[in-house]
């Protein structure tokens, strides 16, 4: 659920409506109004008071996290994670290069360089993207403005700084535009730096510091029908800790470039984009925190093309067509160690030329059929193909060994031999073409003035990725190394994976008061996933021989399975007075519920009951907020993945913000009672392990109490 307001007014919006705002929206290329303001639990936001990890702002749009690192924490819809998400930054397709996920598309963009973002969850329309069940997170930070002046001149910039105690966080923002009435040229850039975070106990939680910087540089040209758009992006990520991975990041560069074109015609609107982006990644240990002498290095490259047209049919009515092309290219490889028998003296190629291509085409009908009646339906066809060159390990000593050591061999020391595996790999088929098909229908019934009804019915498809089709390594050094769960276990690619096909079913109900003093909006939702993708246990292994650092190996899977849940939000103007000032009440409670079909066993990293409660009040310049969030415990794990049980547990935050013309202060302590407590979607603390294995694989702790004070200047 989100606010979303133009103008002091709040709206509560389920994700249907959102989308329905979006498309009804007018078709503007041009723009001298200033950027549109997003408002959560109805507070009016500051985008450049945000900083850092665009993770707060999304959390306020029901997006849950699983842990990672500090700017790389991987999205969670409707209890699904990782790449049944779809992310967009700026329209644009950005994939994982990392066999842990480390640089996931949120991470390449700071919370202050984003101007508008939206999350559909569940029942996304065709256009809004493809090669996804869960849903569609889309980040945007290009919004030219423009001056009423025919000359270039200087337009707006700010500067924007924010710490906090509890990580010794220090974060930095700024921006630049210059504009005339045809030209807009904006700089945009962020830098982070933080400690190891502390927990409610006091102790630290290893290996949770990290460093970034991001810039980003947009120029865009105008005039009464047509706009181009040229963005530029650079990153680089020196550091960034994994607690619960056996490695860390030391090095993420990248650079991007994204080209927009936008054109209006008499009937008809046209929409294209060009996006490439290159990434140097690489994995090892930087910090005493967590340490060891392996590394990790991937070159990986997105292209992809979309273009766009919206015809319309009538004054209330239009068809979208649209065709997307994307080609993603990895290398990954894992340099041999000098000295070392057992990984090297050969790189070990994980992926080699990897190449994920689809190529997508859509139709989508959209129509105000009545005053209370909307309707959008549309058809979305894909081919999915992927394929990887041959591959080897760090050194052929298996297939060196005599014919008596090799008869003197157990079938499970065979099963753990990366020899055997690789030439097992080499020799199958490496090249799989998937077709798919999307639909949706998505419809609005206004009951009354104040009672709307929305209803969501979709089929959506995600075909694997290259680490869960060809990961083929299968020793326990070399699985340990796949995944993004954070869980301590090793997985065995598949290269026979079907794709996910998930069907799912929303409703929502929302209900306002005639004087709007109050709004309340359910919603319910059910998906059904054929070819879920999950994982089975082949062996177990113990490389502390104690009884709770025993882990599995598993190998990916299709499954069916089932998730549903519910969620209600609540919205009401409680108090009013010319002392006091303005009050409002927020309140929201969600459920997800998600388990394998053949088994019955819970699926991994599914929340649990979680109800938050705020109140705000507005008085002059002076913003303040209290919030409490409570999580239920957490029963429902994965047995297969040894998901650790959470304890419930609450949280108390308390802000305050003051706004002048040019000046925004704001003070905030987080977890004000400075109360420990786990992550239900934290994984396992796997550099806690390293330093002290008697305690096992522990929960990640969550942050204790900060205070935390930031300050944004614009001139």
């Amino acid at each position: 659920m989100v606010y979303k307001s133009k103008t002091q007014k709040t709206y509560l919006l389920s994700p249907v409506a959102l989308f329905i705002s979006g498309v009804l929206s007018p078709f503007a290329f041009a723009d001298d109004t200033p950027l549109e303001v997003i408002e959560v639990h109805g507070h009016a936001q500051n985008k450049h008071l945000a900083l850092g990890s665009s993770e707060s702002l999304l959390s306020d749009l029901g997006v849950d996290f699983s842990a990672a690192g500090g700017v790389s924490n991987l999205p969670i819809l409707n209890g699904l994670m990782g790449d049944r998400v779809k992310v967009l930054i700026d329209g644009a397709d950005v994939t994982a290069a990392c066999a842990n996920h480390m640089n996931p598309p949120l991470s390449y963009i700071s919370a202050n360089q984003i101007t508008s973002y939206n999350v559909v969850a569940g029942v996304s329309a065709v256009s809004a993207g493809g090669d996804n069940i869960a849903g569609v997170i889309s980040v945007n930070s290009i919004s030219p403005q423009y001056s009423d002046k025919s000359e270039l001149d200087w337009h707006s910039g700010y500067v924007s700084a924010k710490y906090s105690s509890v990580d010794n966080g220090r974060k930095l923002g700024v921006g630049a535009r210059l504009a005339s009435d045809t030209f807009s040229l904006n700089y945009q850039g962020s830098f982070s730096d933080a400690d190891s975070y502390e927990d409610g106990n006091g102790d630290v939680v290893l290996d949770t510091l990290y460093r970034a910087q991001n810039h980003s540089l947009t120029a865009a040209m105008r005039d009464d029908k047509q706009q181009l758009v040229i963005k530029l992006t650079h990153q680089k990520i020196p550091y960034q800790g994994f607690a619960n991975q056996y490695m860390d990041m030391t090095d993420n560069t990248s650079y991007g470039a994204i080209v927009q074109y936008k054109r209006s015609f008499d009937n008809s609107e046209l929409e294209g984009q060009v996006n490439w982006h290159s990434v140097k990644h690489e994995m090892g240990f930087f910090s005493e925190e967590k340490t060891g002498m392996m590394r990790m290095k991937t070159d990986a490259q997105d292209i992809s093309t979309q273009l766009k047209w919206r015809i319309a049919l009538d004054k209330n009515s239009s068809i979208l067509l649209g065709q997307e092309y994307f080609n993603y290219s990895i290398d990954d490889w894992w340099p041999g160690i000098e000295g070392s028998t057992m990984m090297g003296p050969d790189d070990y190629v994980n992926i080699n030329n990897g190449k994920r291509e689809r190529i997508a085409a859509f139709a989508e009908f959209e129509s105000q059929i009545n005053i209370k009646l909307w309707l959008n339906a549309g058809v979305r066809i894909e081919s999915v193909n992927t394929q990887v060159g041959e591959v080897q390990p760090y050194n052929d000593g298996m297939s060196m060994m005599d014919m008596d050591d090799m008869s003197s061999m157990t079938m499970s020391d065979m099963s753990t031999d990366n020899t055997i595996a690789a030439q097992n790999f080499n020799a199958g088929d490496r090249d799989k073409t998937d077709t798919v098909v999307d639909a949706n229908l998505l419809i609005n019934y206004q009951i009354t003035n104040y009672d709307e009804l929305q209803f969501g019915l979709a089929r959506k498809n995600r075909a694997p990725n290259l680490y869960e089709r060809y990961s083929w390594g299968v020793s326990n050094m070399a699985t340990t190394m796949i995944g993004w769960y954070g869980d301590g276990n090793g997985y065995i690619g598949n290269p026979d994976l079907d794709v996910e096909t998930a069907h799912t079913l929303s409703a929502t109900y929302i209900k306002s008061a005639k004087d709007d003093g109050w709004r309340l909006s359910t919603n319910v939702w059910y998906t059904d996933v054929n070819d879920y993708i999950d994982a089975d246990s082949v062996r177990s292994f113990n490389s502390y021989d104690l009884d709770n650092t025993a882990r599995n190996i598993l190998h990916f899977t299709n499954v069916d399975a089932i998730l549903y849940g519910a969620k209600i939000d609540l919205t009401a103007n409680i108090y009013e007075s010319k002392n006091l000032g303005n009050w409002q009440l927020h309140a929201n409670v969600t459920n997800t519920r998600g388990k394998r079909d053949d088994t019955n066993q819970p699926l991994y990293q599914i929340k649990p009951l979680q109800t938050q409660l705020g109140i705000s009040q507005q008085i002059g310049r002076f913003e303040n907020a209290l919030s409490w969030q409570w999580v239920d415990t957490k029963s429902r794990v994965d047995n297969n993945r040894f998901e650790n049980q959470t304890d419930i547990f609450s949280l108390v935050n308390l802000s305050s913000k003051a706004t002048w013309d040019a000046l925004t202060l704001s003070a905030e302590v987080s977890n004000v009672f400075d109360e420990y407590y786990q992550l239900p979607l934290g994984g396992v603390s796997i550099a806690a392990l390293k330093q002290d294995s008697s305690n096992g694989f522990e929960q990640l702790a969550g942050q204790g109490r900060s205070f935390n004070i930031s300050a944004s200047y614009a001139f």
